[in-house]
């Protein structure tokens, strides 16, 4: 499959972005996972999940209407963009 350079482009042009992919890569975490791990801010956090889940990069895996515990994970397509920039050195 040819990789989605838009896509790629897309995490690559933040390091935010990437700490997430990257985190999200290992296993399901929630957002103060992905702080901690990342060592970034949890407003950084946030805001680089809801752009990565916007492109369906990464998926809530627990209801909308919880608002504590939320739990996100990386989607198949994540995953492919992942492995991209990996394979490709570009971080």
């Amino acid at each position: 499959m040819t990789p989605n350079w838009d896509e790629v482009s897309f995490v690559i042009s933040s390091n935010y972005r990437v700490a997430v992919l990257k985190r999200l890569a290992v296993g399901p975490a929630t957002p103060s996972q992905i702080a901690d791990d990342a060592d970034i801010s949890i407003s950084h956090v946030s805001r680089a999940l809801g752009r990565l889940r916007e492109r369906s990069l990464v998926e809530l895996l627990v209801s909308e209407d919880r608002r504590k515990g939320r739990v996100y994970g990386i989607t198949e397509q994540g995953t492919e963009i992942w492995q991209t920039i990996e394979a490709e050195n570009l971080v």
